[in-house]
């Protein structure tokens, strides 16, 4: 019998309506492991509420209170972080190293955020004009929303409730309902860190939950990461409801390797950020453009790489796991077809992969594609799964051209030993990550992430001192004073709580 993985609200555990499910996948195996209740409407508002009871108390909390609830959920995570590990493998397939990679890339922001006392100082101008006083500070917005993607379950949660819980947000987050689970373990790990119940809730569901957050009137803000279309629909439908929006959107990132390149970095690096987690990452690198006369050695550099790739369960010490479930996996098996019509060179073909697992996991091998076209298919959608495709330019203005024509500007890199090409490459390049001989330019916490044009809607960045702006707004206060006032005697050593 399978388990329930059931929603988090004001501290508790709960079914809430339970009148829908929907079956969590193994997709090493690709048997059900669990099954996700899906919040209905009144779910969302009961979670809302929990959230909305919650807040003047959190919000009222010391800076030094939040920070010590902040630390112990520091060094519980630490403590504790193969078992999250363990439950991101086991609901999104990939292996176990990459799943501890994830943990401790979105322990960088809950470090950050135990900082923000630093960060949330206002201004003071003392006499800015004749006894009066100007000072400015940075307040939480209420309730906030965070809404996440299936191919990180903990980490991307991890770019934003840190810092909304640090600000003095309450938080209702909806994971993907195929690998939720980790949401409710973070949830009881807030619990047992000593957040008060109703800070941080979970609500698991589909679009009838997205909709309602987007739309409830004591919802602040939203923070969204997922593909194109559905940002798009989370800011126009969030913003038309008077919210805060940052919406994380698609990508299809660029690694351009110049003639003077070392081919033999380039090419493990295409490898590496083209195929880890099975190619389910948002800053994976899915274009190559290699610019002549690099393509035939470069191509030959990284298909003897890709035959040394174990496929397999990622609880077997294996190189990269399934894809998260078996119609992700026939959608992302469908565009091989599709580039050999369209005209590409199918040089690797992931179907015929020998995995190291069951028979019935969601397996497709690394995929490999040249002569490919700016107009196809395979270049111009976001495929999100293990298929590289290489493109072919005869200059660096060419590459450069193809670069910036492309609609989503999440990530770009170069691999070059020209630092004049390098400085060019990141002065132009449309995109709001960019790596120099680094394939996955993701920033650490203490800077933002986010792309450009079709890969981000509204203007702030994840994590960083823009995430902080993102949580609170800002209130400027005038004072005059014009009788100074007497305290009692205390003698007593001054306390910050």
């Amino acid at each position: 019998m399978t388990s329930q993985v059931n929603h988090w609200i004001a501290g508790t555990e709960t079914g809430g309506s339970a009148a829908r499910s929907s079956p969590v996948y193994d997709p090493a195996t690709g048997i059900v492991s669990a099954q996700v209740v899906l919040g209905s409407a009144s779910d969302v508002d009961e979670a809302v509420r929990a959230a909305r009871e919650a807040f003047p108390a959190w919000r009222d909390a010391s800076l030094a209170r939040r920070q010590t609830v902040l630390f112990a959920f520091r060094e519980l995570l630490n403590q504790r972080r193969s078992e999250l590990a363990g439950i991101i493998t086991a609901e999104h397939g990939k292996i176990l190293d990459d799943a501890l990679g994830e943990v401790a890339r979105g322990q960088e922001v809950v470090e950050f955020a135990c900082g923000l006392p630093h960060l949330l100082k206002g201004g003071y101008s003392e006499n800015a004009s004749t006894r009066v006083d100007v000072h400015s500070v940075r307040q939480p917005l209420g309730v906030v929303a965070v809404i996440s993607p299936f191919n990180f379950p903990a980490m991307v949660p991890m770019w934003f409730f840190p810092i909304a819980i640090a600000c003095g947000n309450t938080v209702v987050i909806k994971p993907s309902e195929k690998d939720p689970s980790a949401a409710v373990w973070l949830a009881r790990l807030w619990a047992e860190a000593g957040l008060p119940p109703g800070v941080f809730n979970v609500v698991h569901g589909d679009k009838e939950a997205v909709d309602r957050l987007l739309e409830h009137p004591d919802v602040r803000g939203v923070s969204f990461v997922g593909s194109t279309p559905i940002a798009r629909h989370v800011y126009e439908t969030a913003t038309r409801h008077g919210k805060r929006v940052q919406a994380l959107g698609g990508a299809k990132n660029h690694m351009v390797v110049l003639p003077d390149a070392d081919l033999d970095l380039a090419a493990d690096a295409a490898v590496n950020a083209g195929f880890g987690s099975a190619g389910e990452r948002c800053m994976a690198v899915s274009a190559v453009v290699a610019v002549e006369p690099v393509a035939d050695e470069l191509i030959r550099k990284i298909v003897e790489r890709m035959a040394r790739i174990r496929t397999g369960d990622g609880r077997r010490s294996c190189d990269m796991g399934p894809l998260v479930t078996a119609a992700h996996r026939d959608r992302v098996a469908s565009y091989l077809d599709a580039g050999v019509t369209e005209g590409a060179t199918l040089v690797v073909d992931g179907r015929k992969v020998e995995p190291d697992g069951a028979p019935d996991g969601f397996w497709l091998g690394p995929t490999l594609f040249d002569d490919v076209s700016p107009t196809m298919s395979i270049y111009t959608d976001e495929i999100f799964g293990p298929v590289l495709s290489v493109l072919r330019a005869d200059s660096f203005d060419n590459a450069m051209t193809l670069v910036n024509s492309n609609p989503y500007g999440n990530g770009a890199a170069i691999f070059t030993n020209d630092g004049g090409a390098a400085r060019r490459f990141e002065a132009e390049v449309e995109a709001g990550m960019v790596g120099i001989n680094v394939p996955i330019p993701v920033p650490m916490a203490y800077y933002s992430f986010g792309g450009w044009k079709a890969s981000l809607f509204g203007d702030t960045h994840a994590y960083g001192a823009e995430g902080v702006h993102f949580f609170t707004r800002g209130k400027v206060v005038t004072t005059r004073w014009v009788d100074p006032s007497h305290g009692g005697l205390s003698l007593g050593f001054p306390r910050s709580d």
